[in-house]
């Protein structure tokens, strides 16, 4: 019996244990980097989770991308005392990573611009997203305005952090 892993099973345990480490790592950046907000909208929380979010989009890919932010975050909602967010935030934040992984894969060009505009994509995404969820669930088209700045304030804060620190992070990922 041959001891040593096959070049295939090498890989889909490195793509195991990059997908768990960005869970855990948004997971813990979204519940311990943040700053709850009683004044927006139906309360809110700004927090820095999308900044291992948009790092594994950027540097795995749409599917790792995908992957750490809807489990990475609706874990945080559920373990918070959010769970009927939970599913909102499974779908929201799931195909912002897919978003952003995609378009940093398939559009062609300067990647700080090509980075730049992936983000803006996920925070369309996020607005409408949780603006719809939340006139869901308390039956009001006003209300939920409330709550863009805050979710504004979030993928702004992420994407200028992300941005300028994404291609040397990607540079040694590829060195692993």
């Amino acid at each position: 019996m041959n001891s040593t892993f096959s070049t295939q099973e090498t890989t889909k345990t490195k793509a195991i244990v990059i997908n768990a480490l960005f869970i855990a790592l948004t997971l813990l950046a979204t519940a311990f980097i943040n700053l709850r907000l009683p004044i927006m909208g139906n309360g809110g929380l700004i927090h820095l989770g999308n900044v291992p979010l948009f790092l594994a989009a950027l540097i795995y890919g749409k599917k790792t991308g995908a992957i750490a932010g809807a489990f990475g975050m609706g874990l945080f909602d559920l373990i918070s005392g959010w769970g009927v967010w939970a599913p909102f935030t499974f779908i929201i934040v799931g195909t912002m990573g897919f978003l952003v992984g995609l378009i940093s894969e398939k559009v062609p060009g300067k990647r700080v611009f090509v980075n730049t505009l992936a983000i803006v994509v996920a925070l369309v995404v996020k607005i409408v997203g949780y603006y719809f969820a939340e006139v869901m669930l308390y039956g009001n088209w006003i209300q939920p305005i409330g709550s863009i700045p805050g979710n504004i304030m979030q993928v702004v804060i992420a994407g200028i952090i992300v941005v300028p620190l994404v291609g040397r992070l990607k540079k040694r990922a590829g060195q692993i």
